[in-house]
C-alpha cells in the first residue's frame, strides 16, 4: 500500500477552517482532528470537509478554505466581517460580486431601489453596496468554491484631532 493512500484526499494535515492550526489526519481514515474543534471528514466524492459536530461544509480553493453556506444569514455574515475587515485595512468596498449559487439564497434580503434617473431598473444592494452575481461556473471554476469578492479602492483615512498639550 502506497503511503499517500493512509490519508484522506488532503493529505496527512491540514488548516483547521475555524482556527487555521495545523491539524493531523488520521490514518486509514477520511478525518482529521482539530483538538480545538474536533473532527473533520473529508469527503472524496464532492471534496468537502465536514465538521462532523456541526455539519458545516468546506471547500478549498488554491489553500484556503471557504464554508458552503446553506443559510442567508451565513453569508451575510461572512460578508459584513470582510467588509470590516477591509474597512479596518483602510479600503472601502464598492461593489459585492457574491457566487451565483446564492442567488436563490440571497435574493429575497437585498435591497432594491429603483434608479435616480428614473429607470424601471432596480439595482440590488447589499449593506449599501451594489450586488452582482458570479458568471457560470464552467468559465471561472473558482465560483464554484469561493463564496462572494469585494472589489475595493482606498478609503478615506481616519483623522483623529490633534491637540498639543504643551506649547
Amino acid at each position: 500500500m502506497t503511503l499517500s493512500l493512509q490519508y484522506p484526499i488532503y493529505g496527512p494535515e491540514i488548516q483547521c477552517p475555524h482556527c487555521r492550526q495545523v491539524i493531523p489526519a488520521l490514518t486509514l481514515t477520511d478525518t482529521y482532528l482539530c483538538p480545538r474543534h474536533g473532527a473533520f471528514e473529508a469527503n472524496p466524492k464532492n471534496n468537502e470537509l465536514v465538521h462532523l459536530q456541526s455539519g458545516r461544509h468546506w471547500r478549498r480553493w488554491e489553500g484556503e478554505w471557504y464554508r458552503q453556506h446553506t443559510h442567508p444569514d451565513g453569508i451575510r455574515f461572512e460578508i459584513h466581517e470582510a467588509l470590516d475587515r477591509l474597512y479596518t485595512q483602510g479600503y472601502r468596498a464598492t461593489k459585492v460580486i457574491i457566487a451565483n449559487r446564492y442567488k436563490e439564497l440571497v435574493s429575497t434580503y437585498l435591497e432594491r431601489n429603483t434608479s435616480w434617473r428614473g429607470s424601471s431598473q432596480s439595482v440590488p444592494r447589499l449593506y449599501g453596496l451594489p450586488v452582482e452575481f458570479s458568471p457560470d461556473i464552467p468559465r471561472e471554476p473558482q465560483w464554484d468554491v469561493i463564496n462572494f469578492d469585494l472589489e475595493k479602492e482606498p478609503g478615506v483615512p481616519k483623522r483623529y484631532p490633534y491637540f498639543r498639550l504643551f506649547e
